[in-house]
């Protein structure tokens, strides 16, 4: 539903320029407001006039506004925005854009952008495939951006392949159906738990494992993206989320446990995805441990189980999805820990699969439920999270 979306539209300097039009007119004929944002060398192939007369709004090229002075505002623009679509996009841009180099108005608006971004690539045959292209476009996916990949067909060089943008009324539809599909959790409460634990040794040592909480922050936002309140409970980790997303910042497993506890009761759904610690030490040094042996006996004990202990708290009309990262006997180990959590269904993944796990931009996942299995490819985790959410919604 595109009906009083708002739409920033990024043209850039490819010949697909004019296709824009097309773009504008499909996007105001589904009831949508248009703002372009062109580049300079977009201006070669389109003018800014044309622009303007379509979408009944002056075309942002610069930062200030050369006919009386006006700063432009690409923070404003990204705040105003419901989604921005980059059509055509060229390689110059794309690596712009995945490496941040903000030049241009176009560039930084896309960095100030809050709300989705959907990017229609448009170049030649050997650009497309360059090892460069496609590093870009990947990277670009791990930030949480809508690729909308190009057709294959006849180029302006002469050749044929893959390359051309896609259709202006494929790319509307793209967006179309996004919208059409983010409100199935609408009136939904998500809880999230992401990142590692830290349980300390000391003053200036922990132990903790090797989590990014890339998992759980793309979940995070895929479930918020859709509709749902979302709670998310984050361990140490460097990563940012949406500001309507409710975080709750914790260290350690007890600190994690007291504060999923506290929240589950109001949840329809937790999702378990932090790797939290299973063994802290059973005394913590009040100062430094200094080396003055050639050995250090640390003494573990076990750390709350949460995932268990919402198990035995949750309700007929409650879900719990939770994670298993196996070494080995992936499934088995998998299917135990369905029964023994109480969970809803298990997502498993395996150290054995390269770069699939930790600090990774990428995972390979199963799904395991009492009814079966479904197993996944490889692919970003942004993608992974949608269709872990789109598992949960079906139970919701």
């Amino acid at each position: 539903m595109l009906k009083g979306k708002k739409i920033v539209l990024g043209i850039t300097g490819s010949i697909a320029a004019y296709k824009s039009c097309l773009i504008i007119r499909a996007l105001i004929k589904h009831g949508a407001e248009v703002q372009v944002v062109i580049t300079p060398s977009g201006k070669e192939f389109i003018t800014p006039i044309t622009l303007s007369a379509l979408t009944h709004k002056p075309v942002i090229s610069e930062f200030f506004s050369q006919r009386d002075g006006t700063w432009h505002s690409h923070i404003d623009l990204g705040l105003w925005a419901d989604a921005m679509l980059i059509a055509p996009c060229t390689a110059s841009t794309l690596g712009k854009m995945a490496h941040g180099v903000a030049d241009n108005m176009l560039i930084t608006t896309y960095l100030s952008m809050k709300a989705p971004v959907f990017i229609a690539p448009a170049m030649d045959l050997d650009m497309f495939q360059h090892p460069s292209t496609q590093a870009n476009l990947q990277q670009l996916k791990s930030y949480g951006n809508h690729i909308i990949e190009p057709a294959s067909g006849f180029l302006a060089s002469g050749l044929e392949g893959k390359g051309r943008m896609e259709e202006p009324e494929r790319i509307v539809e793209q967006l179309d159906k996004f919208f059409n599909s983010t409100a199935d959790l609408q009136g939904k409460n998500i809880m999230i738990t992401a990142g590692p634990t830290y349980e300390k040794i000391d003053p200036v040592r922990f132990i903790g494992n090797y989590s990014s909480g890339k998992m759980g922050y793309a979940l995070a936002e895929e479930c918020y993206r859709r509709g749902a309140e979302v709670t998310l409970i984050s361990g140490p980790v460097s990563l940012s989320c949406s500001e309507g997303i409710r975080r709750i910042d914790v260290e350690s497993c007890e600190e994690m446990y007291e504060q999923a506890t506290k929240a589950f009761p109001q949840q329809h759904a937790a999702i378990l995805c932090a790797a939290v610690a299973d063994f802290k030490p059973e005394n913590v040094a009040e100062t430094k441990i200094k080396r003055e042996k050639d050995d250090l006996l640390l003494r573990l004990k076990p750390t709350q189980d949460i995932a268990s202990t919402l198990g035995k708290m949750k309700t007929s009309d409650q879900r719990i999805i939770a994670f298993a990262l196996e070494t080995n006997d992936e499934e088995q180990n998998a299917k135990q820990k369905l029964e023994k959590k109480n969970a809803d269904f298990i997502v498993m993944n395996s150290t054995r699969n390269p770069g699939t796990t930790f600090q990774s931009d990428e995972n390979q996942i199963t799904i395991i439920h009492k009814e079966g299995k479904k197993e996944y490819a490889k692919k970003p985790k942004t993608d992974v999270a949608k269709d872990i959410v789109d598992e949960l919604a079906t139970l919701l």
